[in-house]
């Protein structure tokens, strides 16, 4: 098989022994990897017992007009080669899939990419079999009633065609759930109560966050916190995410399911493909590495404005589709993003306790790096003062733990779970188009006071809505089933940038 994207497509290998003289020829699009493995098959072959035939052999991989790459075929090449020579009955291969890496002894080795292949396997016919790795088997595993058997050599597999007789390995028991291996609380964190909030918030709706500050003042802290505080990883998520690290060749201890959900925080001098996905063959970026989690962007300004820019159509719609000669691929990127940023060039521009030295010239261009199509597709935009002596020497014990915040950001999730049930929607963030009025209908002192603020800080049109679903975020935090007034003005006090606070 051969993954585009987070899929598996079924290839076929097909072998031809001629008379001749002795060569190995791989044909169907196969890229450097593939075509070094005839002699890796051919030492597998030797070294596994079997005679490697002195012919004219000619391998297809179809269909065709479909890219491969990578070792994985060296399996199925070297089945084919023996089932074509007679070593192996033919009839045998019926409803089975093999891959895997051969090295030189007939050893099999691990390769990236199984599970998308055992879940494309498993929508087929019940009696279909995945031969694969011993070291894939973990992996495999992750899929619900799946027929893999994994293997340790080739002549295993050997045996195995001929006897029909599997003996299963042990496979290591997935992990337990558990909310405290992040190892870090929110109640760690001093002060910052309406930053807090704001995170609350845009947990309880997934909505994205920029949090504006000087240096020292938390921000990483904060956002490295976020994940304590949200919702469990369902199965579904736990599998889709493990098959974009297991196609990203991420999934190296070969544990089990990914349940943490995963935080990535690229550096700032990340290139547009790897952070949005890419390269001649393409690969996920930090964007789909980050799916069903937290994609965390510090000192926002400094990436590179073309950088910064693809991540639009991630942000808007989910997907990231990856157009190239050899292949179309595309991945999902359900992330929340939470950036961070200094108020100017030397970061003391809110800072009481430090003078800034830049110009309001300066200011402006720096915040000026952050485009305003950027700016509208991040919900919430949190101020992060500087904290004073008092608060620093206090206890960070008074501060709300991530469980009873959590534990409110759930019931948010329940409510809203509730409400879409029967559509596409997740999340209060998810909502669009005609959508935004049905779920977010206000009443007329709320309607009144959200056409104030649009007249009073000329909100654009996405702004508008981003305010909306964050009142209805609000809204179900309360415990309302009714957006108010109080939700519509903590809404708009999110929208700090659309204030203009710095002119």
């Amino acid at each position: 098989m051969v993954v585009v994207g987070i899929d598996a497509v079924p290839i076929r290998v097909e072998v031809d022994i001629a008379n001749g003289l002795p060569a190995f020829s791989i044909v169907g699009l196969p890229d450097a990897s593939i075509r070094e493995s005839a002699d890796r098959v051919k030492s597998a072959i030797r070294n596994s017992g079997y005679t490697f035939p002195r012919k004219k052999i000619t391998v297809n991989l179809s269909p065709a007009d479909i890219r491969k790459e990578g070792p994985s075929f060296d399996l199925p090449i070297a089945i084919g080669v023996l089932a074509a020579s007679g070593a192996l009955d033919i009839e045998k291969l019926d409803a089975k899939y093999f891959m895997g890496e051969l090295s030189l002894n007939g050893a099999l080795g691990g390769i990236a990419g199984v599970l998308p292949m055992i879940l494309r396997i498993k929508k087929l016919k019940n009696d279909h079999v995945a031969v694969i790795p011993v070291e894939n088997l973990a992996e495999a595993s992750m899929v619900p009633d799946n027929s893999a058997f994994g293997f340790a050599t080739l002549a295993e597999i050997g045996a195995y065609l001929t006897t029909n007789e599997y003996f299963p390995k042990d496979i290591p028991g997935r992990k337990a759930k558990d909310n405290g291996r992040y190892g870090i609380d929110f109640s760690d964190v001093k002060g910052q109560y309406h930053v807090k909030r704001g995170l609350e918030v845009a947990a309880a709706g997934r909505h994205n966050v920029l949090m504006i500050g000087p240096p020292g003042s938390g921000k990483t802290m904060l956002a490295k916190r976020m994940a304590t505080i949200l919702p469990e990883m369902t199965l579904e998520e736990s599998i889709e995410t493990t098959a974009i690290h297991s196609v990203a060749g991420n999934i190296r201890d070969k544990e089990s399911l990914v349940t943490l959900r995963p935080f990535r925080s690229p550096h700032h001098t990340i290139s547009d493909a790897a952070l949005i996905g890419g390269g001649r063959i393409p690969r996920p970026g930090e964007v789909s590495l980050a799916s069903n989690g937290i994609l965390f962007l510090d000192e926002l300004p400094e990436f590179k404005k073309n950088v910064l820019e693809v991540l639009r159509q991630p942000l808007e719609e989910h997907a990231v589709h990856i157009a190239r000669a050899s292949a179309h691929a595309r991945y999902p990127s359900k992330f929340m993003l939470v950036a961070a940023m200094n108020p100017c060039p030397c970061g003391y521009f809110t800072d009481r306790n430090r003078e800034c030295h830049c110009t309001m010239p300066q200011v402006q261009r720096y915040l000026s790096k952050i485009s305003g199509p950027l700016l509208d597709r991040i919900d919430i935009h949190l101020e992060v003062p500087a904290l004073d002596r008092q608060t620093l020497e206090g206890a960070a014990s008074s501060s709300e733990s991530s469980s009873v915040i959590r534990e409110r950001v759930l019931q948010a999730r329940d409510v809203q779970r509730e409400r879409f049930r029967g559509t596409d929607y997740g999340s209060n963030d998810d909502l669009k188009g005609k959508d935004i009025g049905r779920y977010c209908a206000l009443n007329e002192k709320a309607r009144s006071l959200l056409s104030e603020a649009i007249n009073d800080l000329g909100f654009s049109a996405r702004a508008y809505d981003k305010v909306l679903k964050l009142s209805r975020t609000i809204a179900d935090l309360s415990g309302s089933r009714d957006i108010a007034e109080e939700h519509i003005a903590e809404a708009v006090s999110y929208r700090s940038l659309d204030k203009n606070i710095w002119q």
